[in-house]
């Protein structure tokens, strides 16, 4: 039933957009019906791509889903532009010529689009250095340098050249651990089968090691082969697991919650001494109070990309406790990240790309 609806929803919004431009390019009938199919066959083209990506040449299979994602979010601002054409030609009775047959306002149009996407891009680029100091109420011997990041979404869209320059960027921070929240992998390993990004990852540098729990799209990808490929990366993956990091402090990964058999947060803790501080790795942000209430003293989650472009932001804003960013609740200290990386075309529009770095203290160790 839920399919059904969204069908009707998205061939609603996608009828709307194709009679905006029917009536607003000024082209023959043959070529605006072309641009129309052409609009319409990009935007489903990208399911299938998802679905049968084996089937296609890897390099075309990276073209495609580059552009595929990329007009997803074009059609997006569409809709909007369109939305707003009509809003101000009912405004403005006078206005309504310019709308119909006129090449003004489609390179208007095109001209607004063009712009917003390439600061998109532009913003997109810009990594944004998070500092975040915590101090919480248990013992630590001394002050420890973590780098937090999350939803690298590695693969088609994000290639071996660019993680480089983020590994490059977060060495310079010469953090004592990684930590990374998930969603590593985009919807498939098989851009990663051989060894350009696992030898990129391995370069990461943090004398108590790269840790990280599983995200949705690690688990699309499938779990196993994401596993597989976090190994070959010597990244350390918890899934309902903890470790004891430099005998200061716990790290536990949690299991990505769309396996509905992932452990409770309390069989996770076990009976840990409970002045030792306790570093939970989440990927999805829900359920905030039950770390507050399993006595957790950092959450470190990713997964909201902060709606990526506006106004999905808004809509992440209104679903989640925190979207992005750092809150207390009690001990527990929330730090959500809107990701490094990105889910398919590279824009930002509302949001940023980030690594967060932490100073976590704690008080005198006795």
């Amino acid at each position: 039933m839920r399919i059904l609806i969204l069908l009707f929803i998205v061939s609603c919004v996608l009828g709307y957009i194709s009679w905006h431009m029917w009536i607003m390019i000024p082209l023959p009938k043959p070529y605006r019906a072309g641009l129309i199919f052409l609009a319409i066959a990009l935007f489903f083209l990208m399911p299938v791509i998802i679905f049968n990506e084996e089937h296609i040449p890897l390099s075309i299979c990276g073209v495609l889903n580059k552009v595929t994602t990329s007009w997803f979010f074009i059609m997006l601002y569409l809709f909007m532009v369109f939305i707003l054409t009509d809003v101000i030609r009912f405004m403005i009775p006078s206005l309504r010529p310019l709308f119909i047959s006129s090449w003004k306002a489609t390179a208007l149009t095109v001209i607004l689009i063009s712009a917003i996407f390439i600061y998109g891009n532009i913003r997109y680029h810009h990594k944004v250095r998070v500092p975040l100091n915590i101090k919480i109420s248990k013992p630590l011997p001394h002050p420890y340098k973590i780098v937090f990041i999350s939803d690298l979404h590695l693969g088609y869209t994000i290639g071996a050249g660019e993680l480089s320059r983020w590994v490059d960027m977060i060495n310079k921070e010469n953090p004592d651990i990684i930590l990374i929240g998930g969603d590593i992998v985009d919807f498939s390993t098989r851009p990663l089968s051989g060894d350009t990004f696992a030898s990129q990852l391995r370069r990461f540098n943090a004398p108590l090691g790269v840790y990280a729990c599983l995200g949705n799209h690690d688990h699309i990808a499938h779990a196993d082969k994401s596993i597989d490929f976090f190994k070959r990366s010597h990244i350390r993956p918890l899934i309902d697991e903890s470790v004891l990091a430099d005998s200061a402090f716990y790290i536990i990964g949690r299991d990505d919650m769309s396996n509905r058999r992932r452990q409770p947060l309390p069989h996770l803790i076990g009976n840990k001494d409970a002045n030792t501080p306790v570093i939970v790795l989440d990927h999805q942000p829900y359920h905030l109070d039950r770390a507050q209430h399993a006595g957790i003293d950092l959450q470190l989650s990713g997964h909201t990309h902060r709606g990526q472009v506006f106004p999905i932001n808004l809509i992440t804003d209104y679903l989640y406790q925190c979207s992005h960013g750092y809150i207390k609740m009690g001990n527990t200290h929330v730090c959500v990240s809107s990701g490094i990386g990105i889910w398919g075309g590279k824009f930002r529009i509302g949001s940023q790309s980030e690594y967060v770095v932490i100073t976590l203290t704690g008080t005198p160790a006795t």
